[in-house]
């Protein structure tokens, strides 16, 4: 098994108790030394105290000054070594004959050792050596007599235990403390490591670490810009798509979203906590089609996501409701048509009416003529100007009259709109008024459109005489989803010109009568506003 796969609980259970483990070791190792400085300072005093007291005897001081005084002296002092519970006691006199000694031989020989030169100086210490039986703490006091003339020295010593004695005299407390220490160490560290585990879904870090790479692939193969944020606004998802969109370089994670984008929208649903879907907004001088949604998890708001497009690919998917399939449909309808009047002009041939065949032929070209060099010299774009021919002949196919005002021009876009925002509004409007007089009773089915501006505004015009509209839901109508079709897929259209509305800072209104029919008032500033 791989070291990275090495199970994260049995990782954390063995690092923890490692570590529990190494903390008793280094807090013994210093407990040991601080026993073992104390223990040398107990012995000091201990021995220094025995010292006093013998070279304060007063059998001591006098046969200190006795030839072959030790043969009396010894025997008193090694009573007072057992009493002081010493481990030697040294007696010399002023020549360094020893008159006391543990080992019996030595005593009368001189002693020839150098650190005891000072005692007989009348220095009282203490001195550590290392000796056969160990290191030993030994204390040196003057003996001094009635006079106050030294007459000799004592030593006292006492070996100092060792680590081992230390710990060998303190087992079964260490080996409790290090039973109980150990267990609770390895109970403490597998139950953080199943809290770990359980917090992390159970995943391994090279799971987790799997999963982060792929969410991050994921995101940047996405064809939507996608941002997100948690609940201190530092961003956490910053995909590749929307960096391109938004002019963005480098690595962005991590900081605050307004720091690098500094006209972010995104906080918003931070603090409203309700989403936002399909709204157009400008964002780093790009118009963008946006869905902020919050993230909450257990009830409580974590944090935000926009997933939002280039608004100039959403108008051409929208375009191609709106557009394109009207132009499908328009070649359908021609299609049709021409057939129909094909079959009226075999008709005439057949029954030898060839004149009337010829004004026929010459009255319906003229027709078609007329209308399409209306759009061409009033209609100064080439896919607006498809769409109305196509709606004429859809209006036709259903029975419905689609009137373009006479007066009608536009020879230029407002600077905040493009023919993307035109072929929506007008589809959307024409397509509403058709499906409106599905359910009309009205034997003369008309739509009216009109086009105008001059160089402060541009104006649109549609009215219907249809059903009109309820004024119980005229409020509504411009809602997202909202609809009176009663089919999937409506109630975006009305939506979207709103948002248009908006973004251009234009103006909309409606005027609908019940049974009479509706009118829609659009304007917009042909210059671009200074909020855009």
């Amino acid at each position: 098994m791989k070291l990275s796969h090495t199970p994260i609980q049995l990782k954390i259970t063995l690092l923890t108790f490692g570590i529990v483990a190494f903390s008793i070791i280094i807090g013994g190792l210093m407990i040991l030394g601080n026993i073992v400085s104390v223990k040398e300072e107990e012995s000091g005093k201990r021995t220094m105290i025995t010292a006093h007291t013998v070279a304060e005897l007063p059998e001591v001081q006098e046969m200190v000054q006795k030839p072959n005084g030790w043969h009396s002296l010894n025997r008193v002092i090694e009573n007072i070594r057992f009493i002081h519970n010493a481990d030697y006691i040294v007696v010399l006199n002023q020549d360094r004959i020893r008159y006391s000694h543990p080992v019996y031989s030595k005593l009368g020989t001189v002693s020839r050792s150098k650190d005891e030169s000072a005692a007989f100086a009348e220095h009282v210490y203490l001195s550590k050596a290392k000796g056969e039986l160990g290191i030993s703490v030994r204390a040196f006091v003057p003996i001094l007599n009635e006079r106050k003339e030294q007459v000799g020295v004592v030593i006292v010593g006492n070996i100092l235990p060792t680590v081992q004695d230390l710990v060998f005299e303190s087992r079964n407390n260490i080996a409790l403390l290090l039973l109980l220490t150990l267990l609770f160490g390895a109970l403490g560290s597998w139950l953080l490591a199943r809290h770990i585990k359980k917090e992390t879904f159970q995943l391994e870090p090279h799971e987790i670490s799997r999963m982060l790479v792929e969410r991050t692939e994921a995101f940047n193969a996405m064809h939507e810009g996608v941002i997100s944020i948690d609940n201190l606004e530092n961003i956490t998802v910053f995909n590749e798509k929307a960096k391109q969109m938004l002019d963005i370089s480098g690595n962005v994670i991590g900081r605050k979203i307004w720091e690098v984008i500094d006209d972010t929208r995104l906080p918003e649903v931070l603090y409203n906590t309700k989403p936002i879907y399909n709204q157009e907004i400008q964002v780093q001088h790009k118009n963008i089609l946006s869905n902020r949604v919050p993230i909450n998890v257990d009830g409580k708001t974590i944090g935000a996501v926009a997933i939002f497009q280039d608004r100039t690919e959403v108008t051409k998917l929208a375009e191609e409701l709106t557009g394109v399939k009207a132009f499908v449909e328009a070649l359908r309808v021609q299609n049709h048509e021409h057939m129909n009047k094909l079959h009226t002009i075999a008709g005439l041939i057949q029954l030898g009416n060839l004149e009337k065949a010829l004004q026929y032929v010459f009255k319906t070209t003229e027709e078609q003529e007329e209308m399409t060099r209306f759009l061409s010299k009033h209609i100064h774009h080439e896919s607006l100007a498809g769409l109305l021919l196509s709606k004429v002949a859809r209006g036709k196919e259903l029975g419905i009259e689609l009137i373009i005002d006479k007066n009608s021009r536009l020879e230029r876009f407002p600077e905040d709109l493009d023919h993307h925002d035109f072929v929506l509004i007008l589809g959307n409007l024409i397509e509403n008024s058709f499906a409106a007089f599905k359910h009309s009773s009205e034997q003369k089915k008309q739509v009216y459109l009109c086009i105008h501006h001059d160089e402060t505004a541009c104006h649109i015009v549609h009215e219907d005489n249809g059903p009109g509209i309820p004024a119980s839901i005229q409020d509504q109508i411009f809602q997202y989803g909202f609809t009176t079709k009663g089919n999937e897929g409506s109630g975006i259209g009305l939506y979207l010109i709103s948002q248009i509305v908006e973004k251009a800072h234009g103006k909309l209104s409606i005027d609908s009568i019940p049974n009479e029919g509706t009118a829609f008032y659009l304007s917009f500033p042909m210059k671009k506003s200074k909020e855009g």
